[in-house]
Formats: C-alpha cells, sequence, structure tokens
C-alpha cells in the first residue's frame, strides 16, 4: 500500500470516529447553549482582520459548529460577507455575497444540501476565510469532509487566512497528513483559541 492510500483510509477512519463524537457532544448541549456558542470572534482574533475585509463562512450543516453568529457580527461591523456556491457538484468552488445574514430567503439549497446564496449574487474572494471541519489539531491541520474544495479554494488564494471553526471535542493529537493539505490559521471553539497569537481561554465565543 502506498502512503498516500495509507493516509486516504487513515482519514477515513478518523472521520467515522470524529463525527460519531461531534454527533453526541451536540445532542448532549442544551438547546439554549448551543444558540449562544461562537457568537463574536476573540479579540486575539479579530486584531489580525483588516476593517472592511471580505469574509467568508459557510452555512452549517447539522452538528457542524454554527457560522451564523460570525456572519451577523462581520456583516454589523461593515465586511461583505460570501458564504461557498456550487452550480453543479462538479465544479469549483466559488463565493458569493450574501447581502444580509438576517435574510434567509436570499439563499437557496445548493447542490450538497447546505443553504447558498442565490445564483445572481455577486461573486467575491474572501480576505479571511471560516471553515468547517471534522478534526483539527492544535498545530492547524485540518481534516475536512473529504471532498478537497476548502483545499483547491486556498491552494489558488494563498494569500487569504484560513480559520477553522469547531467544537472542542474536534481536537486530536495528530491526523494524517497529504502534501495538498492546506494549514488553518487558527481554529475557535467555543473555549479555545488555537494559533500562534492565541492566548488560551476567553469569554467572548
Amino acid at each position: 500500500m502506498s502512503e498516500g492510500e495509507h493516509a486516504r483510509l487513515a482519514k477515513s477512519a478518523l472521520r467515522k470516529r470524529l463525527r460519531q463524537a461531534r454527533r453526541l457532544h451536540v445532542a448532549a448541549l442544551d438547546p439554549r447553549v448551543r444558540a449562544l456558542v461562537l457568537m463574536r470572534p476573540p479579540a486575539a482574533l479579530l486584531d489580525l482582520i483588516p476593517a472592511g475585509a471580505a469574509i467568508g463562512l459557510y452555512s452549517a450543516m447539522p452538528a457542524e459548529a454554527p457560522a451564523s453568529g460570525y456572519a451577523r457580527y462581520f456583516h454589523e461591523a461593515g465586511h461583505p460577507i460570501a458564504l461557498p456556491a456550487f452550480a453543479q457538484p462538479g465544479d469549483a468552488m466559488a463565493f458569493r455575497r450574501w447581502d444580509s445574514p438576517y435574510l434567509d430567503e436570499l439563499l437557496e439549497p445548493g447542490p450538497f444540501g447546505s443553504a447558498q446564496p442565490l445564483t445572481g449574487a455577486e461573486l467575491i474572494e474572501p480576505e479571511v476565510l471560516f471553515i468547517p471541519l471534522v478534526g483539527f489539531t492544535e498545530d492547524g491541520g485540518r481534516l475536512g469532509q473529504g471532498g478537497g474544495h476548502y483545499d483547491r479554494w486556498l491552494a489558488a488564494h494563498p494569500n487569504a487566512s484560513a480559520i477553522g471553526l469547531a467544537w472542542d471535542c474536534q481536537l486530536i493529537d495528530d491526523l494524517p497528513r497529504e502534501t495538498h493539505d492546506m494549514p488553518l490559521t487558527a481554529v475557535v471553539t467555543p473555549t479555545r483559541l488555537y494559533g500562534p497569537f492565541a492566548r488560551g481561554h476567553y469569554d467572548n465565543a
């Protein structure tokens, strides 16, 4: 078995285990608590985001860390907000503007089951990209869904900052890495900020 095949098999096993852990974690959360997490980015992270920078986020699938609080926060701070958009499943990932994160009617179902901006919405290239994940390491390693969409987009946009949003249960000590895997600048959970500028626990996630 080649090194690449071994890494892909190891990733597949990790995804299965971490998705189950994530589902159990979210199911055990009080809905009132879940509704209040990840509402405002920590100050150490905000210091790195230029004023008016275009912000890429995502429409969370069941059990993924929510991104809607950040969408509203950055929208109110004057940042353009964009979400991933696909015309067809095989297309490269693009980002279209979501004019208001308070208006779900500006979204439509995408080919992968998540909501995306309407087809005619403006195309945007985010300068800061908040990314969902299945697992992560303290040094910025990310285990995604396996489609490679974010890795390819980040490889084509090397100046964009990539920040993961996750539940604390998704932290792992290590994960198999391949040459196309793009590292994260930071990861935010409801209790911690991981990254070279992190200050440990914080109160305003």
